[in-house]
């Protein structure tokens, strides 16, 4: 495993130009779990990430001679690539799925302890509510979602997230911040919903006491 990691990326694409089978096999363990995990994360769809994963080293081979060194790593090449696939397969959805609150205790939840910090993923832990942000992170339209995906989830710094954006890092700052702004609202409106169930579930309890 250790060697495998001192081939570079763009060894191993030269490697599988030429022919190389094990180096594409090399390849594809390297970037097969980070480019999932964007795309499951983009989709909210095990299946559909892994087809469009499937689809996007297939792109790799088809376009292999097109890939320039001096233009971006591979890696942002791949996410690019990814990214691309991704959107088509997102283009037809509805911009807003719904969220509805969790069973249970949905109201304790500590929504309202998010703030808008640049550490997000720190918030999310410390309020317990990971799941529910990964939820509300699918309802976000794609140029927001994917701002937060790449930046919040899967820590690129903002000129990684640039490279596979394809747009300036200022941009990519201020969808930043927009889709933390919506996720907010979001978050503490489901709060807000969750709390009323609570309450009402309180108040059927206590009048069939009566």
């Amino acid at each position: 495993m250790g060697l495998e990691r001192q081939v570079s990326d763009g060894d191993l694409l030269r490697g599988m130009i030429a022919g190389n089978e094990q180096d594409f096999v090399q390849l594809y363990r390297r970037w097969q779990g980070p480019l999932y995990r964007f795309a499951v994360q983009m989709t909210g769809n095990s299946g559909l990430a892994e087809e469009i994963v499937q689809e996007a080293f297939v792109t790799l081979i088809q376009m292999k001679g097109n890939y320039d060194e001096a233009r971006g790593t591979l890696g942002a090449f791949l996410f690019g690539i990814c990214r691309n696939h991704i959107l088509r397969s997102v283009a037809t959805e509805s911009p807003y799925l719904g969220l509805r609150p969790e069973d249970g205790d949905g109201a304790g939840n500590g929504f309202a302890a998010l703030g808008a910090s640049s550490n997000l993923l720190a918030d999310l832990a410390a309020a317990e509510t990971v799941r529910q942000v990964r939820r509300a992170i699918l309802t976000l339209p794609a140029t927001y979602r994917e701002a937060v995906v790449l930046c919040d989830l899967q820590e690129m710094t903002y000129e990684q997230a640039a490279g596979v954006m394809k747009c300036p890092v200022g941009t990519v700052r201020s969808r930043l911040h927009r889709a933390r702004e919506l996720l907010l609202a979001k978050l503490r409106s489901l709060e807000a919903v969750g709390r009323a169930d609570v309450v009402a579930r309180a108040s059927s309890e206590s009048e069939g006491i009566r």
